[in-house]
């Protein structure tokens, strides 16, 4: 089963307390190998639990379940199937979060976190909110002061203290560092891997809803766990022979906003310049991807690519999802004006994730 390690010095994660870098050398903590995509599935469990064979989960930890996973894939056109939409916008604080936060708050309750805390530009601290409300976890959250309304909201109905934070999302991250400071867990989406494995449900979903038949996943990048989840649940489907090949992956940033997609052009295995600028999509507003090096180092030669989405072309694709009846955010709507742009040079048939609900951000 594989473990978590420090990616640079190889130290294990400690047992006895949540850190969310290696206290050794500050290195960023991952899985030390693939999931291994399990031979059975659990029967009695719902939704991604069915594999929690492959979690990698302290044998204390318990489900923390709300509903999250078996998402629906719909065709653009049924007939054709060409282009579909993985709904991962209809998980239950709606978005793709969920399956992440059902882990990492599952560890965190074997580690016997009591109170935790987390910054997001809102989808994370709205699942991490719920899922520790669930687990009996006191959560706080920090939010940019310009997080969508219906966040904020979700995560104050959910019980956790929310704090706005003034300035980017970037001020968010340093703020909630001062309160890890004063003996807080940390219970990062970003920096904790706990969650990976739970998103990598979502490519033993999509290999069961087309019984293989996958060309090209595209979905949108932030730090980067979504795309990296996906990537290596098909990577373990792959090695357990279930498929040949890997989909083409294409992740997807905003031009205001796209490190990853810079660095990728570039054809560097890292990023060196971190630029923040203003996106209506406020999911990939990261101006330094935590999973960055992962990210970039783990896109098969040839098989994939990271490209940015002009501004003024945002919420048009937001638009033109809803006369699609998908009614998607702007950071998920990056995945169809992605599709729109390069939709003839990928191979077919397209996925795109629809990683959040259009509820959260009422602008539009």
């Amino acid at each position: 089963m594989p473990e978590i390690k420090c990616a640079d010095c190889g130290k294990p994660y400690p047992n006895d307390r949540i850190v969310h870098i290696c206290p050794y050398c500050g290195g960023i903590y991952d899985f030390d190998a693939l999931p291994v995509y399990p031979t059975e599935m659990d029967s009695e469990s719902e939704g991604i639990w069915k594999h929690r064979d492959s979690f990698s989960l302290r044998k204390n930890a318990p489900t923390v379940y709300l509903g999250e996973g078996d998402t629906p894939l719909v065709w653009d056109d049924p007939n054709k199937k060409e282009i579909g939409f993985k709904l991962e916008s209809l998980n239950p604080t709606g978005s793709y979060k969920d399956r992440g936060s059902a882990l990492l708050v599952s560890q965190l309750l074997a580690y016997g976190v009591k109170t935790a805390v987390e910054d997001s530009s809102g989808n994370a601290g709205a699942s991490f909110a719920a899922y520790c409300t669930r687990g009996g976890i006191q959560a706080r959250v920090y939010v940019p002061e310009n997080a969508s309304g219906p966040k904020r909201r979700q995560i104050e109905q959910y019980g956790a203290q929310l704090i706005a934070v003034p300035g980017p999302r970037s001020e968010a991250a340093k703020a909630v560092l001062e309160a890890v400071q004063d003996g807080l867990a940390y219970g990062s989406h970003a920096y904790l891997p706990f969650g990976i494995p739970g998103i990598a449900t979502i490519a033993y979903e999509l290999w069961e809803q087309t019984q293989g038949s996958i060309g090209t996943v595209i979905a949108p990048v932030g730090h980067g766990a979504l795309l990296l989840g996906i990537m290596r649940g098909f990577a373990a489907l792959q090695n357990t022979g279930k498929i040949e090949y890997q989909p083409y992956y294409v992740g997807v940033q905003a031009e205001n906003c796209s490190p990853l997609a810079r660095a990728f052009h570039r054809g560097l295995d890292q990023m060196h310049k971190a630029i923040e600028g203003n996106t209506v999509a406020e999911g990939v507003r990261v101006s330094k991807p935590v999973r960055a090096r992962s990210i970039l180092k783990e896109i098969p030669e040839n098989r994939g690519m990271i490209i940015s989405i002009p501004e003024a072309n945002i919420l048009p694709a937001c638009s033109e999802l809803a006369a699609r009846g998908i009614y998607a955010e702007p950071t998920s709507a990056l995945v169809w004006a992605a599709a729109q742009r390069i939709s003839d040079a990928i191979p077919r048939p397209i996925i795109l994730i629809i990683s959040g609900n259009g509820l959260k951000y009422y602008p539009i």
